[in-house]
């Protein structure tokens, strides 16, 4: 499984959608260390191409699914 997909798996079944985020560091847990610098490059291209929203929240980035294109992650995540 791809790293890409992984992340938006863990998202998705732990229901991070739209008003409810978790800190880019809790979507990193459970990864190995030797793939934690691509999870994070990983997490900042799902921004890029708005699978994931960002928000600064109790100072740190918090990232959550876009409840927009949950149709779309749906298909790439099966």
């Amino acid at each position: 499984m791809s790293v890409r997909k992984a992340i938006l798996k863990k998202l998705f079944r732990h229901r991070y959608i739209g008003g409810r985020h978790t800190e880019i560091r809790n979507a990193m847990k459970g990864f190995p260390p030797m793939l934690l610098k691509e999870t994070k490059e990983e997490i900042k291209s799902l921004i890029k191409e708005g699978y994931l929203l960002s928000k600064i929240s109790t100072g740190e980035m918090h990232i959550s699914l876009n409840p927009r294109l949950l149709e779309e992650i749906r298909k790439e995540i099966e």
